[in-house]
């Protein structure tokens, strides 16, 4: 035995049952101890940790003799290592509540399509297509879990969460941390933009009546067998870790009633979907009883949904008697009854059963409406607000913010309505000791915070004061108000500037905190920094919230400000500015954006541009969101500033790629095409993509009408694209057989990447500029080796017909991107023909008829008055012929050999009437005579003896027949697909 054996063997024989930290992974790879390590009471590292840096060592890219960047290989090290992480998953069950705990989104996202990978379902099919009832049982568990993981991400990216309180900021931590919230962000983008299909996908589950299964640790090992020796258990209906289809049903009825109440939001209508889950799923718990393994529902959570939706959407037979507090309380806030609202109140601070969280949520609501400009609010809100205030102290709780700020400045009302308030919360016949003391602490502080001693008698003199407090401590009290000297209140000082505001009374950080989150307007918004900075110095309010986010490329000129104050009040006015372009609030970013603006203009000219960048952003949004949309043209001074900006030359400004984007789009989608042909610098040209795409493409619309010998810059545009859409290298499949499971990279030759050039173009709406993309994509597709049918385009003739190195384009991408974007452009107009008669090519391609006659028929019925008037040429083609007599010169060949086959003859008969053709009649007389079909062959008699018919007739009036046959043949298609 050699010396290294010997050390191996020794190694092996005293190995300590948890492995060194740093080379744990390899440990468990080298050694497969992975089921010993998860059975293990409580292991080292925990199972997500493993799937954490199983799947971060899987990815990691490699570098090659060039020192270029490469794609993770395609190697035995790194399948396993995938193979891990899912086994690891398996262990857990595939327990959502527990990965989405513990997992990050974009780690999650790529465990998850690494499982739809070995359960076989296709790449770049949608699930949406897949019929669930005919796959592998695994196969649709698989589709089921990503589909249920994408809608639950939805619904948690909506909820705010309070961001843990940083240490002093490290670049290359924040750093780390912007790249991984930009990822996350990408992946939810793409994850809202099919939420719509995950729905279907997951409404298709509850009508399974099959049990699925879900691969575990055992069946994931056959998958990594030969081909040969798995014996086909793995595609079986009895491989796997069993689901049965109630705890399914349940799991999903939950998670898609969750993603219909946060739609809610926005469409109250689908409120009464999201209470059709919910109860059902209650149900469907009743039927599993509460020790199911595989289905865990939060039942508190549930519980509480449920009494939302009872509130939101009351069943029709519940009567007045019967609603809840909360559905008394919703009611009177749609109909605008609050008083009812405020009694509603005062009485639940003698029994306490509404939530403190609830009440809240409605103050919330007033004062939301109050700053929208309704002022008759103003004296709702501070009842509201007093009631709930009371509710806090008589459960030990602290003063609330808003009570400080309404209260600032008390009038005889106010003060009568407060001790109204506290009079009706306390049972003064059996009160218990805690609910005295705290009433008459809080008294005793209104007192002492007042400085107009009239109203301190108006509360001394109380019946409720003088039964809660002694005579001696009201003796006491009313002799120290006496004695105090005056205080200045600050408030009284009449707001000037942005810069003259003071700040307030000091109150608890948190609560401020939460002020600061909630508020939008600037001048506020600085008072809540002031009063925060006063209190400590050692915090960075900045992080406060993580939803507040500013781009990374302002961060290091926004964090490099030294004043904490200062940088603090520049970032969130930014967040939150941008936040509000992002909802399209204008009016809120406006205002943010212009004290920001106010504020940086005094010490900093590089964060001045930065905000007269956002601010033309801004004013682009607001115009193509308002006054665009009917088309009007924008005001010459925006033109003028979209120009400045593109033309601008000032070094060391930061900025952001999508302002010179939406310039663009801006530039192309008022037809700006003579700028952007002749007027463009050419260091633009040569710095920016969008610029060069954008010139690129006002050149080729300006040279349409010309020769085709004189269209240079189409073949500019044309290489432009086919370079944007190749890629580095291509697929190999392995020596075991195995094809690669990584996407290959796209080139980096490109001016940009085409999810990129996706995202710009999806900014475009002029029609023109959108057909010649089209017929780009169109033709790339084309011209690929192995295509059938060709896809027809206008404009098609315009591009080159071959591409010297076919290889190298990804086609499979531009396959998607063609579907993307006719998906786009019949959002922008569902009615222009040449893009339905594309969408009905597409579908004609991939062998889906009956899609394709719909859309064919629908660019038919567009062009022509609902075939009211005749079709144009250019649109029923030949190519696009929906009968043989339709073609200029009638196929009789394909006629006679279609009407020979035995599946046409179901009903075959009543479309007789349709047909002008006289030798196709003819030939169908003899067909019905040959085969001993006597009323059919009546029928076809009949249609040849009708007068209009006849050959001796004038050619205009055998026209005008064949004309009025296809209108009427067209209508009655077109009511069967519409």
């Amino acid at each position: 035995m050699s010396a290294e054996a010997a050390d191996r063997e020794a190694a092996t024989s005293s190995r300590p049952c948890t492995p060194p930290q740093t080379c744990w992974f390899e440990f468990l790879l080298e050694e497969s101890l992975l089921e010993k390590h998860l059975r293990k009471p409580c292991p080292d590292p925990a199972p997500v940790q493993l799937i954490v840096q199983f799947l971060e060592q899987a990815s990691k890219p490699s570098v090659n003799e060039q020192n270029q960047v490469q794609p993770p290989p395609d190697n035995k090290r790194n399948r396993i290592l995938k193979l891990l992480a899912l086994k690891v998953a398996a262990h857990l069950k595939w327990d959502l509540d527990i990965l989405e705990k513990s997992l990050s989104v974009p780690v999650l996202n790529m465990l998850l399509n690494e499982l739809l990978c070995v359960s076989k379902v296709p790449p770049g099919t949608k699930h949406v297509d897949m019929d669930l009832a005919t796959l592998p049982p695994t196969t649709a568990m698989a589709i089921l879990l990503y589909n249920r993981w994408a809608i639950r991400t939805i619904v948690q990216s909506s909820f705010p969460v309070k961001q843990a309180k940083p240490g002093p900021p490290q670049l290359s931590v924040m750093n780390q941390m912007q790249q991984e919230k930009e990822l996350t962000e990408n992946i939810l983008k793409v994850l809202k933009e099919q939420a719509s299909d995950s729905i279907l996908v997951l409404e298709a589950a509850l009508k399974l009546n099959k049990d699925l299964y879900v691969h575990t640790m055992r069946t994931l090992d056959l998958l990594a067998m030969e081909p040969g020796m798995v014996n086909g258990e793995t595609e079986s209906s009895a491989a796997g870790l069993k689901i049965k289809t109630e705890e399914m049903q349940c799991q999903v009825c939950y998670d898609l009633g969750a993603a219909y109440f946060q739609q809610g939001s926005t469409n109250s209508a689908v409120y009464e979907n999201a209470r059709e889950k919910f109860f059902r799923t209650k149900e469907l718990i009743t039927e599993i009883g509460s020790l199911s393994l595989h289905c865990t529902i939060d039942e508190k959570r549930l519980a509480g949904y449920c009494q939302a939706c009872d509130v939101l959407v009351p069943s029709s037979d519940s009567t007045s008697q019967q609603l809840t507090p909360y559905s008394q309380v919703h009611i009177c806030l749609r109909s605008g009854n609050y008083q009812e609202v405020i009694k509603i109140f005062m009485e639940d601070n003698l029994t306490f059963s509404l939530p403190v969280q609830f009440r809240q949520s409605v103050l919330r609501e007033l004062f939301q409406k109050a700053l929208q400009g309704n002022e008759a609010l103003d004296e709702i809100c501070f009842k509201v607000c007093a009631c709930n205030t009371v509710r806090d102290i008589l459960e030990g709780r602290t003063i609330s913010v808003q009570f400080n700020q309404l209260f600032l400045r008390p009038n005889k009302e106010k003060i009568d309505f407060l001790l109204e308030v506290c009079s009706r919360s306390i049972n003064l016949e059996n009160p218990s000791d805690s609910l005295k003391g705290n009433m008459a602490s809080f008294l005793k502080n209104v007192c002492l915070g007042l400085e107009d001693l009239q109203y301190v008698f108006m509360i001394s003199s109380h019946e409720l004061f003088i039964t809660l407090l002694k005579d001696e401590e009201r003796k006491l009290l009313l002799d120290q108000m006496r004695k105090r000297s005056p205080r200045v209140n600050l408030c009284i000082k009449p707001v000037t500037s942005f810069y003259d505001i003071p700040a307030s009374a000091s109150v608890n950080i948190g609560q401020l905190e939460h002020q600061l989150i909630l508020s939008v307007d600037p001048w506020r918004i600085r008072q809540i920094l002031i009063e925060l900075h006063g209190m400590t110095s050692e915090r960075q309010f900045w992080t406060v919230s993580n939803k507040w986010e500013v781009p990374s490329v302002y961060n290091g000129v926004i964090l490099g400000i030294k004043d904490n104050l200062t940088r603090d009040l520049v970032y969130i006015l930014m967040a939150k500015g941008l936040h509000c372009s992002t909802v399209m609030d204008f009016s809120h970013a406006k205002q943010l954006f212009a004290a920001c603006l106010e504020l940086v203009t005094e010490f900093s000219p590089k964060l001045r541009q930065v905000m007269l960048n956002e601010m033309l952003l801004l004013d682009i949004y607001t115009h193509e969101a308002g006054t665009g949309q009917s088309g009007e043209r924008p005001p010459s001074d925006l033109i003028s500033r979209v120009r400045g900006y593109l033309e601008m030359r000032l070094p060391d400004i930061p900025l952001r790629q999508v302002i010179a984007e939406e310039c663009v789009a801006f530039m192309l989608n008022w037809k700006e095409n003579e700028y952007l042909t002749l007027q463009v610098p050419a260091f633009l040209l040569q710095n920016n993509p969008y610029v060069k795409l954008g010139q690129l493409l006002a050149a080729t619309i300006k040279e349409l009408p010309g020769p085709k010998e004189s269209r240079r810059t189409a073949k500019d545009l044309w290489e432009v694209v086919v370079q944007i859409c190749s890629v580095s290298s291509q697929h190999k499949r392995g020596n075991d057989g195995r094809v690669s499971l990584i996407k290959q990279r796209e080139s980096t030759l490109g001016i940009m990447y085409r999810s990129e050039l996706l995202s710009f173009i999806k900014k475009l709406r002029e029609p023109l500029v959108l057909t010649i993309i089209l017929s780009l994509f169109v033709k790339l597709h084309n011209v690929r080796e192995d295509i059938v049918n060709d896809i027809t385009a206008e404009h098609i003739s315009i591009w080159p017909s071959s591409i010297p190195n076919l290889q190298s384009v990804d086609f499979e991408a531009v396959a998607v991107t063609v579907k993307e974007l006719v998906r786009y452009a019949r959002s922008i107009n569902p009615s222009n023909h040449s893009w339905l008669i594309i969408q009905a090519d597409i579908y004609f391609a991939t062998n889906q008829y009956s899609a394709a006659l719909h859309y064919y028929l629908q660019a038919g019925a567009v062009c022509s008055d609902f075939f009211n008037k005749a079709v144009p040429p250019d649109v029923y083609t030949d190519q696009v012929a929906i009968l043989c007599q339709f073609l200029r010169e009638i196929d009789y060949k394909t006629a006679f050999k279609s009407l020979q086959e035995q599946n046409s003859h179901d009903a075959m008969d009543s479309y007789y009437d349709y047909i002008w053709d006289v030798t196709i009649l003819e030939y169908l007389t003899y067909l019905h005579h040959k085969r001993g079909e006597t009323d059919k062959r009546q029928i076809a008699i009949k249609a040849i003896g009708q007068t209009e018919l006849n050959a001796s007739n004038p050619e205009e009036v055998l026209q005008l027949a064949a004309q009025r046959r296809k209108k009427k043949f067209l209508q009655a298609m077109a009511k069967l697909y519409f």
